[in-house]
């Protein structure tokens, strides 16, 4: 169990890394393209795209850290009426729904991410290879799927022990 917690905690690490490398490098793009075009008239014609990208592989990768959190956007007003067994059946079911659907979203990408690979389709701007911020989908999808099944295992062997370890924010 040890050993499956540290694993979980060192993707978390590198996720969060990721994300914030990728949207530093989104802000310093945007910052760049700001003084280029108000001090210069000068313009990143790729900076948009790249941004956008740099987005995506943010979003994507940072599912997993909410995931593990329990942060997901739920419909849960009236589970949280319910009395506590079958409230704690309803979210377990609901974290289910969660894998499955994540795992199904990572499946059906995962042709297109292909097809982007094997035509070596670029954008037109920034000429970046699509396969690459199209990957972000299905990786961020089955990253989150592991986390949160991690996360339950965790929880349903020691539930007195919070199944965040480390501190994320």
């Amino acid at each position: 169990m040890q050993n499956l917690l540290r694993g979980a905690n060192a993707v978390m690490a590198v996720l969060r890394v990721a994300s914030g490398l990728l949207l530093i490098g989104s802000v310093a793009i945007n910052f760049a393209n700001i003084i280029g075009r108000y001090f210069f008239s000068v313009s990143l014609q790729w900076a948009e795209e790249m941004m956008l990208f740099l987005m995506v592989g943010c979003v994507f990768l940072g599912a997993g850290l909410v995931g593990w959190a329990g942060k997901q956007i739920r419909m849960d007003v009236i589970i949280s009426l319910l009395p506590r067994p079958a409230r704690h059946a309803f979210e377990l079911l609901a974290e289910l729904v969660l894998i499955a659907t994540s795992l199904a979203l990572a499946v059906f990408a995962w042709p297109t991410v292909r097809m982007l690979a094997e035509f070596d389709q670029r954008s037109q701007a920034a000429n970046i290879p699509l396969v690459i911020p199209q990957a972000m989908v299905p990786l961020g999808f089955t990253i989150m799927a592991l986390l949160v099944a991690v996360r339950l295992i965790v929880k349903g062997r020691a539930p007195e022990q919070p199944a965040d370890s480390g501190g994320h924010g």
